[in-house]
């Protein structure tokens, strides 16, 4: 049993992986929120298997806080924002999609390899999946470096978020409730405020590409 719900977890782990990979080649910004909406519900289920094997009732808090959050309520805000804003499709990336995977493959290669240490003294059910974690929080960290536009970069961090989150999970069965609980309210307002930011740009430079905030500076 205990084999099996480890390798369901391994299972959940490789698909938040993949959609971080997807994520990061992907152009059209509708699709962009598709996919993380399903790397959430795939954080979702993740969480609660791992609550029921350790049976911890926290985690099914966890899960429901993430299935709210991202799964429903801030994708939903997103499709908002990018239906007023009239955007679906992402500019160029800095960097074309070849390249972005080349890099993508040695992030995640570095990232286990860096993790190899810290999984083998966890006791953790799930303590392998420690550097898909961090293999995910770098995949999206990049996503915002290498994007120009305002919305892509939001769900990068969202998406690091994730990593974060499902890092915490895997390796020591989640964060106290309150820091959780913190947690989800500040990636809330956070969203509303870079959702005012993004109308502010639009409504300045008529794009939502933030190198027009360098205008700024240099004025």
């Amino acid at each position: 049993m205990s084999h099996l719900v480890t390798q369901l977890i391994n299972l959940f782990a490789a698909v938040i992986l993949m959609l971080a990979f997807a994520m990061l080649s992907q152009r059209r910004i509708l699709s962009l929120i598709h996919l993380f909406t399903l790397q959430g519900a795939a954080l979702v289920a993740a969480t609660a298997v791992v609550g029921y094997v350790t049976h911890q009732p926290h985690l099914y808090v966890s899960a429901g806080l993430t299935l709210l959050l991202k799964v429903i309520l801030i994708p939903m805000l997103l499709h908002r924002i990018v239906k007023r804003l009239d955007v679906r499709w992402d500019v160029e990336a800095l960097i074309n999609v070849p390249t972005t995977m080349l890099i993508g493959i040695v992030l995640v290669i570095f990232a286990f390899n860096l993790a190899e240490p810290i999984s083998r003294l966890s006791a953790s059910i799930a303590g392998g999946t420690l550097g898909i974690a961090l293999a995910c929080v770098l995949l999206s960290f990049m996503m915002m470096i290498i994007r120009s536009k305002a919305v892509p970069q939001v769900i990068g961090f969202l998406s690091m978020e994730n990593g974060l989150f499902f890092a915490a999970t895997s390796a020591t069965y989640g964060m106290p409730m309150v820091v959780e609980l913190g947690i989800a309210l500040d990636v809330l307002v956070g969203i509303l405020i870079l959702g005012v930011f993004m109308f502010q740009i639009r409504e300045q430079f008529d794009s939502l590409d933030i190198r027009n905030l360098e205008k700024l500076k240099e004025s």
